[in-house]
């Protein structure tokens, strides 16, 4: 398998990232889940993603297996929840647009690279996380409750009925 390892993503990653997105955009279809299927994330989101220092993607023996956002700063769509943040003050990372590839499902690695981006941001000072995901996501919900995420409620990233997630939050000492 080779080195695994996470690092900063690059413009010049873009076309690898995006084959990712829209394997994992067929993925959640026949899954039966709506999520990204309105086109985001689309090639903005994701440059806007790397510009702000936010991408991050998993390698596997040399190849990018694996790419998400780690924000870093707060986000907008987590100001309104219906439900209850457990710590509405603190400083959070927000974990978006997380994915692997289909040449490396199967070899769970999404714990993997969960793990490290809590790590990287622990390591500059967050102590509590979110994220969220449509209710459709069942992959994604396993994961984050294996990881100990706790539910909050529902937020909104967008005004329509699409734009229904449910929010997670967890908190490392």
């Amino acid at each position: 398998m080779g080195a695994v390892y996470v690092r900063k993503a690059t413009e010049k990653d873009l076309d690898s990232i995006m084959v990712i997105i829209d394997n994992a955009k067929q993925l959640l279809k026949s899954d039966g889940s709506r999520q990204w299927q309105n086109g985001n994330p689309d090639e903005k989101t994701i440059l806007d993603d790397i510009g702000q220092g936010y991408g991050y993607l998993l390698i596997v023996g040399g190849q990018i297996a694996g790419t998400s956002a780690l924000m870093t700063s707060p986000d907008p769509n987590y100001e309104i929840i219906d439900g209850s943040w457990e710590d509405n003050e603190a400083k959070y990372a927000t974990i978006h647009r997380f994915a692997v590839s289909d040449s490396f499902r199967g070899m769970h690695l999404t714990g993997y690279f969960l793990s490290n981006l809590l790590s990287l941001a622990y390591g500059q000072g967050f102590r509590d996380f979110r994220v969220d995901t449509h209710e459709m996501n069942i992959r994604m919900q396993g994961l984050i409750q294996k990881f100990g995420f706790s539910y909050r409620g529902k937020i909104f990233v967008d005004p329509s009925p699409e734009g229904e997630r449910k929010a997670y939050e967890l908190h490392l000492d």
